[in-house]
């Protein structure tokens, strides 16, 4: 069945249906173009968010990718990224093999479309032209034909009249035989065209219509063959991309199964292990014989209770202040004011004193003056960084150990390059031609140097790491051997000397003074009436509702001191809770 003969009268229906056709084809390709619009922001979304959440070159986030839990977080982010492009891919196919190719095709089948309706437009003309030469001779013959009877009665009744002459007769019998004859031509005409008409009619329901009406169809036909690929080619466009994806996706599984929570957990204790070992027993001091206590102030090698040792003080802040002070820290900034929290529906925001400026000057005055004062007699020595002596036993045997294979490495170089440069002296002093033998000299000299330099590095190193002992020992915590950071006593390299510039790192030394505090014994309790995030240095956040311990109470300056239970302390804007003290 075609169109030519079962729809030959339906040329309006076949316009609008090809119409419709074309226009599905348009929907389509505006259809797959805003898919691929999605499919690249989907892309470039997963990448911002990738690009956000990957550690910045330097930081600390990159140097805990050692932990393979942080390295599967990266494994994650990695194939999130190798995803979106995936789905870039997708985007890039569907517009070059969907969009781009049914709009070219689009245009094609727009011009044969025209061309087809064009040609029926001039068939249609030409059978309307006929018809209307058929439609004039036809009148024409029926004018004609009308007069010539008219004539030829009008040459009746003159011959009939006995009085008229017989020129009279003749003349009327000639008009009417001119008017017969007339007719006759135009019957012929009218005849001639009838069967022309007849002829271009047959010729145009039977073969032009026909012929376009099959060309409109076949034209159709292969538009939604074309469709029917575009419409598989969407799918397999993403097939084509699966196992890709599939391959990301494993990549993820793959980065949560090598997750070993055991190695991390010795990866911490390699990195960060002292080989300190704890604290002996404090001798009894007995006051009663005269025995003066050591001050903590004039030692420096004091060592830090178990508390700090076990890092549970941690979130204690280095004070400049004294413990009446309600100044809450900033690092080594006293100038900095407290934060001014405004939660909903919240109290005011606490109040610091008249003037901040003038009461961190007063504080610093009363607090870090005489500290520094009692300080001036005392030097300190630049740390070794040589010989890692600034950093504890365990780590320092490491960073040794380390340094040796480094100069190790450098130092097989040498040997090899003074060996290649032997046997190439060999070669030339055989072969003159080849090169001149003393060229080589300064280059194996440089190199007879590089490798003493470096045998004697290695010396010293593997003389550093024989006293710093095996990796198994163990070295006594003690005042008179290393005090909190790992510098030896002033009987030990790296001590205190009278050779150093007083000024050079007198902070470090207020860190052992500072630090060592007793816990104040808590003078009431308090419960949180609202969250504090305590994002400033020297405050503690808490949540509504919390009950902490107060451990000084508010000098008019809005802060108060509160601890929790393990041990973490700081300040909190007073009107921020309700306040019950101990009588």
């Amino acid at each position: 069945m075609d169109w030519g003969t079962e729809l030959w009268d339906q040329y309006d229906i076949l316009d609008k249906h090809t119409q419709s056709g074309l226009d599905l084809v348009e929907k389509y390709v505006k259809f797959v173009k805003e898919r691929t619009e999605i499919e690249q922001n989907y892309a470039k979304q997963l990448r911002n968010l990738t690009k956000k959440y990957s550690p910045k070159r330097g930081s600390k986030e990159e140097q805990e990718c050692r932990f393979s839990n942080h390295q599967a977080f990266l494994d994650v982010l990695n194939e999130m990224n190798d995803y979106a492009g995936q789905r870039e891919l997708i985007a890039e196919n569907m517009m070059i093999n969907i969009c781009i190719e049914l709009t070219k095709y689009l245009q094609d089948l727009k011009q044969e479309r025209k061309m087809h309706l064009l040609d029926a437009k001039k068939a249609q003309q030409s059978l309307e032209g006929t018809y209307k030469q058929l439609d004039n001779s036809k009148k024409r013959f029926e004018r004609e034909w009308r007069e010539a009877e008219k004539a030829t009665q009008n040459a009746d009744k003159t011959d009939q009249d006995l009085n008229a002459t017989k020129a009279d007769v003749e003349k009327a019998k000639q008009q009417a035989h001119m008017r017969t004859h007339i007719a006759e031509e135009c019957k012929n005409d009218y005849a001639a065209q009838l069967q022309k008409y007849n002829k271009e009619q047959n010729q145009f329901y039977f073969t032009d219509m026909p012929l376009i009406f099959n060309n409109l169809q076949d034209m159709d036909e292969r538009r939604i063959k074309k469709m029917a690929q575009g419409y598989i080619q969407f799918s397999d466009t993403e097939r084509q991309v699966m196992p890709i994806i599939g391959k990301c996706l494993e990549g993820i599984t793959r980065a949560g199964t090598n997750v070993n929570e055991r190695n991390d957990s010795v990866v911490l204790i390699e990195q960060h292990k002292s080989g300190f070992e704890r604290p002996g027993d404090l001798e009894f001091e007995d006051y009663s014989q005269g025995i003066n206590r050591a001050s903590s102030d004039s030692s420096l090698g004091t060592p830090k209770g178990p508390l700090e040792l076990l890092g549970k003080n941690k979130n204690k802040t280095f004070r400049l202040f004294n413990k009446k002070s309600k100044l809450p820290s900033s690092s080594l900034s006293p100038f900095s004011t407290p934060p001014t929290p405004s939660p909903a529906n919240g109290p005011p925001s606490p109040k610091f004193g008249r003037d901040p400026l003038s009461y961190c000057l007063k504080e610093i005055n009363k607090t870090v003056k005489p500290r520094i004062s009692s300080f001036r007699t005392l030097k300190r020595t630049p740390v070794d960084t040589e010989g890692f002596t600034h950093l504890p036993p365990e780590q320092r045997r490491k960073r040794l150990q380390q340094k040796i294979d480094d100069i190790s490495k450098e130092l097989q170089k040498e040997m090899d390059q003074s060996e290649a440069l032997g046997k190439m002296k060999d070669v030339y002093e055989k072969n003159p031609q080849m090169g001149d033998p003393t060229s080589l000299a300064p280059q194996i000299a440089q190199t007879a140097q590089n490798m003493e330099r470096l045998r004697g590095d290695l010396n010293k190193y593997e003389s550093w790491l024989a006293e710093a002992g095996g990796r198994g020992d163990s070295i006594r915590y003690s005042t008179h051997s290393l005090n909190n950071n790992g510098a030896h006593n002033p009987s030990s390299p790296g001590a205190l000397s009278d050779d150093t510039d007083p000024s050079h790192d007198i902070y470090t030394e207020f860190d052992d003074d500072f630090e060592v505090e007793e816990l104040a014994a808590p003078i009431g309790q308090c419960t949180a009436l609202y969250n504090f995030p305590g994002s400033s240095e020297g405050t503690i956040s808490m949540q509504e509702g919390e009950v902490l311990s107060v451990v000084e109470e508010d000098k008019g300056d809005g802060w108060t001191r509160v601890r929790r239970n393990n041990g973490d302390e700081g300040y909190i804007p007073t009107s921020y809770a309700t306040i019950t003290l101990n009588k």
